[in-house]
C-alpha cells in the first residue's frame, strides 16, 4: 500500500541545483512546500523552494533537523553522502532508497549491479593497481576508457587510452582513485529512457529520447528518437526491469548506447531527473519532475503522453562570455520556450538553463531550438 503524502506537506529535497528548481516548480504548482538541504545558499532550488537549509552533509545533527522537519525526502544529485541518506532515513521515508543512491553513485557498484542481473553493459575491469590497468588494456584491447569509479559526471574523471603509451598518463590521472576501464563502444547514437516506478511498482515512461554531446556535456536532445521499433521496445523493457529490479521510487534515467548493428548498452543510470528529460517540462501531460513527486508522495502517476514532437538545447555559460545574450531574438520564435536556472557565475562549460521547442517532427523541433540557440549570441 502507498503512503500518500497530501498536498500542503512538505518535500525534503537533498541537494539544490536545476533538477530540484523545477521539481520545486511542480511540487509548488500542486499545493506542495518544499525544503532544501545543501551546503550552498541562494541556490536554483532554493530560489524556489520555501525553505533553504545551508549545511554541510556531514553535519548530521542538521540532517535530523532537517529530516524531522519534512513528510519525505528526494533527491536531485545523486552523489549525497550515505551517511547523510541514512540519517535522514531514520526520520522520514527516502525515496529512491538509499541502496540505490550507493550503487549508482559508483560507476563499479553501478556496472557490476548490471551484469550480475543480466542488463546488457560493455565490457569492463576494476582497477586500483598500475598492474591491473596492464592487465585489463591487454584483455579489452585498445582503445578503452578509465573511469574514476566514484563521483563523476559529465565527462569529469575519464581519460580515453589509445595505446600502450597513455597507460602510466591515465592512471597517473586518477589521482590515486578506484577506477574502472571500459572497452570502447564504437555506438551510431545515444539514447535515453526517462522513466518512473510508483510505490506500487507501476511503471511509466517518456519512450526513446535521442541525445547529441560536445565535450562529454549533453548538448541537445529530441524525442523521439530516431529508431526503430524494435529498440524502442528493447530500451523501454530494460529500463522497466532496472526500475523493478532495484524496487524503485521515483523518476529514473537509463542511459545507452546504441551500435550500428542495433545492440543497446546500458552506459549509466541516473536516479532522479535528468537532463535529456527537460524537454518533458513543455512537451508532456506530466514532466519528469512531476512524476517524481507523484512517486514519492504516493499518488497515481501521470500521463506520459506527447503534445507534440520535442526537441532540447543545453545554454552554457559558454554563450555569456560576450554579454548578455539576446533573449528577444531567442524567443522570437513563439514555439520555443526559456529556461533559466538563476545562477549568477556564468562560467564557461557551466549548465545555465535550456531551451525547448515543439514542433511536427522531432527534425523540425531540433532545427528551430538551434536556430534559437544560434540567435542568442550577437
Amino acid at each position: 500500500m502507498a503512503k500518500i503524502i497530501i498536498p500542503n506537506s512538505t518535500i525534503g529535497v537533498f541537494s539544490s541545483g536545476q533538477l530540484g528548481r523545477m521539481f520545486a516548480i511542480e511540487a509548488r504548482k500542486m499545493g506542495y512546500r518544499v525544503h532544501t538541504f545543501s551546503p550552498l545558499t541562494d541556490t536554483p532550488t532554493g530560489q524556489v523552494a520555501d525553505i533553504e537549509t545551508c549545511s554541510q552533509y556531514d553535519n548530521l545533527d542538521a540532517v535530523r533537523e532537517f529530516a524531522r522537519s519534512v513528510d519525505v525526502v528526494t533527491f536531485e544529485f545523486e552523489n549525497v553522502p550515505s551517511t547523510a541518506v541514512e540519517t535522514a532515513a531514520e526520520f522520514v521515508e527516502v525515496h529512491p532508497k538509499g541502496e540505490i543512491l550507493q550503487i549508482t553513485q559508483n560507476r563499479l557498484r553501478e556496472k557490476t549491479f548490471l551484469s550480475e542481473n543480466g542488463f546488457p553493459v560493455a565490457p569492463f575491469r576494476h582497477i586500483k593497481l598500475i598492474d591491473d590497468l596492464y592487465r585489463a588494456t591487454n584483455e579489452l584491447g585498445f582503445p578503452s576508457v578509465l573511469k574514476t569509479a566514484g563521483f563523476g559526471y559529465d565527462g569529469k574523471g575519464q581519460a580515453k587510452i589509445k595505446e600502450s603509451h597513455d597507460i602510466e598518463p591515465a592512471f597517473a590521472a586518477m589521482n590515486g582513485q578506484e577506477a574502472i576501464l571500459e572497452a570502447f563502444v564504437e555506438f551510431e547514437k545515444e539514447v535515453s529512457v526517462v522513466c518512473a516506478r510508483d510505490q506500487l511498482g507501476n511503471f511509466a515512461h517518456f519512450g526513446v529520447i535521442e541525445n547529441e554531446h560536445a565535450n562529454h556535456i549533453l548538448d541537445v536532445s529530441f524525442a523521439p528518437a530516431i529508431i526503430s521499433e524494435k529498440v524502442f521496445a528493447e530500451a523501454v523493457d530494460i529500463a522497466r526491469n532496472i526500475a523493478d529490479t532495484m524496487g524503485y521510487v521515483g523518476t529514473l534515467c537509463v542511459e545507452f548506447f546504441l551500435t550500428k548493428d542495433e545492440r543497446l548498452l546500458v552506459n549509466e543510470l541516473a536516479p532522479r531527473p535528468h537532463n535529456s528529460g527537460h524537454l518533458t517540462f513543455d512537451a508532456c501531460v506530466t514532466s519528469q519532475f512531476e512524476q517524481q513527486l507523484r512517486a514519492v508522495c504516493g499518488l497515481p502517476l501521470g500521463s506520459t503522453e506527447f503534445y507534440k514532437p520535442a526537441a532540447m538545447a543545453n545554454l552554457l555559460g559558454d554563450i555569456w562570455q560576450n554579454g548578455e545574450p539576446n533573449w528577444a531574438a531567442a524567443t522570437a520564435d513563439p514555439s520555443v520556450k526559456l529556461h533559466l536556472y538563476g545562477k549568477e557565475d556564468a562560467r564557461p562549460g557551466r549548465k545555465m538553463g535550456h531551451l525547448t521547442a515543439l514542433s511536427t517532427t522531432a527534425k523540425k523541433a531540433l532545427m528551430n531550438v538551434r536556430k534559437a540557440r544560434k540567435c542568442l549570441v550577437y
